[in-house]
């Protein structure tokens, strides 16, 4: 699933993803580190000079977007909230694009490192991405059922997760942010409204979503409210007078500020929003759509794949899988064909749990098993930890199966599995393996924790995300069960392949639904016929290509090159192929574009030639 590295909490970052985090004098490309004096006086303060740059612009961009400093630990700017959607925000966020472009493109490339030469190439790649991504109006759809900044606020203001409340201050902050909200919460109008007026407005299903969500925060009592949640666990150590101030205040703040703000919204998209709302899903419909869904294809990706490649590579590697499928319902004896064997799967009881609370606990057992086996695959693990959580039940309805969050850098927050348990039809008990494969270790959370904590890179290389780096580890970490132990029992293996299967009708279902016209019903269908998903799952997923166009595609595409450049390297070192020091330099060079993963594992085969 998406690590909403979070993209569905902060949507305002998704310009910055396919170029990803950008790096400075890290290990990128040498698989060495122990160089530093040996570079010439010139290297040397050309590579300070990058440094600093890098260093500045994402001290300036943490200053403009607040709520990434608080997700990745940095506390300064948690009395704000970012109106990303506004005008002012906008023509800021280009300013400093275009200043720090003009200041990277003077730097003497020839007098760099290696590594500093890919940071250099990067940081400037992810300048002019943000430059080109404002030629699309993204502000004139702010949020969907998914990436939506009123559910976001509804859960860091529920004290369980990214904003801090364990001091006055941090309650203070809150506060503020409040205000900040609500004006973001008026330029969504705003900017619905103006999107009403040129055809750019949200599919009508999508608003049918939005809407209970956003009702879900209009309570009759302030107690009622997720907000009040921190009210009512204070820390032990506040003062009579401090719990007596905080309370009067947030109890006003939620009765006179945030429910008002969310019943706006709500009357606003039932009564204006709805009846404009288009009845096609696909961003070939909107204006300029093609051209932005391209965008969209090249940004997530990070190749320069077409949507009609993309499409053909898809049908290729569904059929590749429905074959192997085959072999796995004929291995244990199921009298049937596919279909019949994808209903049996979907309905028999003894592949579903009866209780939310059982889900949790096997999957907290899971954890232990793969543990063990991760130190032959690996040498590095991260220091953060991370947790097994279910959804929050105001979201769930229109939560995926499966999710995670990133730790906080500080180590204060640790990283969190979430499992959608309030459904118990949504995860069966074969596909255990592969999905915690790729939320938890060595999946999500094992490579994003091991890129927060690397101290060799640059800041800003740390915290940004590249959706086919993340997404293709993530699809790669499944393909390592067996060297794990995992998928002993053929429905387990079986799993492995219906999410592989996912992965692969991704390609075929975003590209149509974007490009060939494909209805949501036709996708559905496409689904429901190819996977043993469940049928609610697969709605939620094609509900999800349809507010997130190309994003769903950087899974495969990233796996595939990730199979890719380990066969080459294990073709060509033959027996002195080590396993644990690839993985570990994949890991160390950070979150790039899949050219430059390309290039950096290419030259740490040719270090050991």
């Amino acid at each position: 699933m998406k690590k909403t590295r979070w993209l569905t909490l902060i949507g305002f970052l998704v310009v910055v993803t396919a170029c990803g985090k950008m790096g400075g004098s890290g290990g990128a490309l040498s698989g060495s580190r122990g160089t530093a004096g040996l570079v010439s006086p010139e290297v040397s303060d050309a590579s300070a000079t990058l440094a600093g740059m890098v260093d500045d612009w994402f001290e300036d961009y943490l200053a403009l977007n607040p709520v990434l400093a608080t997700y990745i630990g940095d506390h300064r700017f948690d009395n704000r909230y970012q109106n990303w959607i506004g005008t002012d925000y906008r023509e800021a966020s280009a300013a400093l694009s275009r200043d720090y472009l003009a200041l990277a493109r003077s730097v003497d490339r020839a007098a760099l490192g290696a590594d500093d030469r890919v940071t250099l190439d990067i940081f400037i790649g992810r300048l002019e991405e943000q430059l080109r991504s404002l030629a699309f109006p993204s502000h004139l759809l702010p949020f969907d059922q998914l990436n939506s900044d009123p559910n976001f606020f509804a859960m860091i203001g529920s004290g369980n997760s990214v904003h801090p409340f364990t001091t006055v201050r941090d309650y203070d902050n809150f506060l503020s942010r409040i205000d900040d909200f609500v004006i973001w919460m008026e330029t969504a109008v705003l900017n619905m409204r103006q999107g009403m007026a040129v055809g750019v407005v949200q599919p009508r299903l999508i608003v049918e979503r939005m809407i209970p969500q956003i009702r879900a925060q209009v309570v009759d009592s302030v107690e009622e409210s997720l907000f009040f949640r921190p009210v009512r666990d204070f820390p032990d150590d506040f003062t009579a007078a401090e719990r007596e101030r905080l309370e009067a205040a947030y109890r006003a703040a939620i009765s006179s500020i945030l429910v008002p703000a969310y019943r706006d919204m709500a009357e606003f998209l039932e009564q204006e929003y709805l009846p404009a709302a288009r009845p096609t899903v696909g961003y070939d419909d909107l204006p300029g759509g093609n051209g932005w869904y391209d965008y969209l294809v090249a940004h997530h990706t990070t190749t320069d794949l077409t949507a009609e490649e993309i499409h053909r590579l898809g049908l290729g590697e569904v059929a590749r899988i429905l074959k192997q499928m085959e072999e796995v319902m004929r291995r244990v004896g199921f009298d049937g064909d596919l279909r019949d064997f994808f209903v049996y799967l979907k309905t028999d009881p003894d592949f579903f749990w009866d209780d939310p609370e059982a889900i949790l606990a096997e999957y907290r057992a899971l954890r232990a098993r793969v543990e063990a086996g991760l130190p032959g695959l690996f040498g590095v693990s991260p220091r953060a930890g991370f947790e097994i959580r279910a959804v929050e039940p105001f979201r769930a309805e229109s939560a995926a199966g499966a999710s995670y969050e990133a730790p906080s850098a500080d180590g204060s927050r640790p990283g969190v599995f979430y499992l959608n348990v309030w459904d118990l039809t949504r995860l069966a008990r074969w596909g255990k393996e592969t999905l915690f494969l790729h939320e938890a270790i060595p999946g999500h959370h094992f490579q994003g924790a091991i890129a927060q904590e690397n101290e060799h890179l640059p800041r800003f290389r740390r915290f940004m995300s590249v959706t086919a780096y993340t997404e293709g580890w993530a699809l790669y970490s499944e393909d390592l069960g067996p060297e794990l132990g995992m998928f002993e029992d053929p429905y387990q293996w079986f799993g492995k392949l219906n999410d592989e299967m996912l992965r692969a009708m991704r390609l075929v279902v975003d590209t149509g639904i974007h490009r060939f016209d494909w209805s949501r019903e036709q996708a559905i269908e496409y689904m429901l016929d190819n996977s043993s998903l469940a049928e609610s799952d697969i709605v939620a997923e094609v509900e999800r290509y349809i507010v997130d166009p190309g994003q769903a595609l950087a899974y495969k595409v990233g796996q595939l090159e990730l199979r890719r450049l380990r066969a080459e390297a294990e073709d060509t070192l033959g027996d002195d192929f080590d396993l644990r020091g690839w993985h570990d330099h994949i890991l160390d060079t950070g979150e790039v574009p899949l050219d430059v993963l390309s290039a950096s594992s290419r030259a740490w085969v040719e270090d050991r030639r």
